[in-house]
């Protein structure tokens, strides 16, 4: 059987750190905890479950603070976890099964991370696979009988295990704080980090934070070397960054940038806010048509679902057109992402 280290980090945790460490209790060989400057009854919790407890100052980097934990472990296998997550006991029993049968040329275990839209600030599903279980120490192996070459690509075993995302707030404004840091310093963001910045600000950003990214992601929406999917994002951006601040040349000189090529849905639902605001129901319901049926969403799967589904349910009522704004609302309601 392996043995499996628990490394996590954790700030403020009290009403929510116990729930997760109980459910975990007994799975693990060893808990290692890193705490990054709390100020309640954390460390109080932490205390009942183990003594590896470890001090990080914090430096707004989440890479930092996990890699710190990662170095305190000493078993076969290191399972990373939040505070807000949880395993029920379908799951420990799956995850004890594991820890019996998992074989040593699996690098990396990923689980289903369920209830990912509860709070969420990136997520477009409610479940998918997530890497949660990494062999701490890699072996490097000859492979191929001919033309021998190292593997070099972890293997991966995708498990039934879920665990589920039980978060008591968003945390959006966390990640926000660390977002305009880097880009204020010019720091370059990796392409996996814009869409995540992207859909943040799409899914849960508010007037400020559109605001600070404002000038980023417009000038990403005017680099000649932008790649068409992050050009696509940075549109997205843009647009509705500029309709909320009330520049609405700027809006439309962009979304007509990305409507003259292959339109997406986020700017399509921004062009009906737009004309929904200003009363024009008809010329709102076109766009909001656009956006549910005629394109895709890149960033916030909702914009070419319920939300404008329910915005063209609005406008037909406005339109005194009640079976179809009825026909639109039940499409709505039924949406499913």
């Amino acid at each position: 059987m392996v043995t499996v280290s628990l490394c996590m980090i954790v700030k403020n945790e009290e009403k929510v750190l116990a729930r997760c460490l109980e459910s975990l209790a007994g799975l693990m060989d060893e808990i290692i905890i890193v705490d990054t400057g709390s100020g309640d009854r954390t460390k109080e919790i932490v205390a009942e479950y183990t003594d590896q407890v470890y001090d990080f100052v914090w430096t707004n980097d989440f890479s930092a603070a996990r890699n710190f934990a990662f170095s305190k472990a000493k078993c076969d296998y290191i399972y990373s976890a939040d505070a807000d997550e949880v395993i029920d006991e379908e799951n420990r029993a799956k995850f004890r099964h594991l820890k019996e049968t998992l074989i040593p040329d699996v690098e990396v275990v990923q689980m289903l991370y369920g209830n990912q839209l509860s709070n969420g600030t990136v997520y477009n599903f409610d479940r998918e696979l997530r890497p949660k279980l990494f062999k701490r120490i890699r072996s490097f192996r000859w492979i191929e009988p001919v033309h021998e070459t190292v593997r070099l690509f972890p293997v991966v075993f995708d498990s039934e295990i879920e665990i589920t995302h039980l978060p008591e707030k968003a945390h959006a404004d966390r990640d926000f704080r660390i977002f305009v840091q880097m880009t204020e310093k010019g720091s370059a963001l990796s392409d996996r980090l814009i869409n995540m910045y992207a859909r943040e600000l799409m899914i849960a950003g508010g007037p400020e934070d559109l605001k600070r990214a404002e000038n980023y992601f417009t000038a990403l929406a005017d680099g000649e070397q932008t790649e068409p999917d992050r050009l696509k994002e940075a549109l997205s951006v843009t647009v509705r960054a500029a309709r909320v601040r009330g520049d609405y040349l700027k809006m439309y000189r962009y979304a007509m940038k990305d409507v003259a090529s292959e339109a997406v849905s986020e700017v399509c639902f921004e062009l009906g806010e737009f004309y929904y605001e200003q009363k024009q129901y008809q010329e709102a319901a076109l766009w909001y048509y656009n956006a549910a049926f005629e394109t895709q969403a890149v960033l916030n799967i909702r914009a070419g679902g319920d939300m404008p589904l329910g915005r063209l349910a609005d406008c037909y009522e406005y339109l005194k057109m009640p079976e179809l704004a009825e026909e639109y609302r039940t499409a709505a309601r039924n949406w499913q992402p």
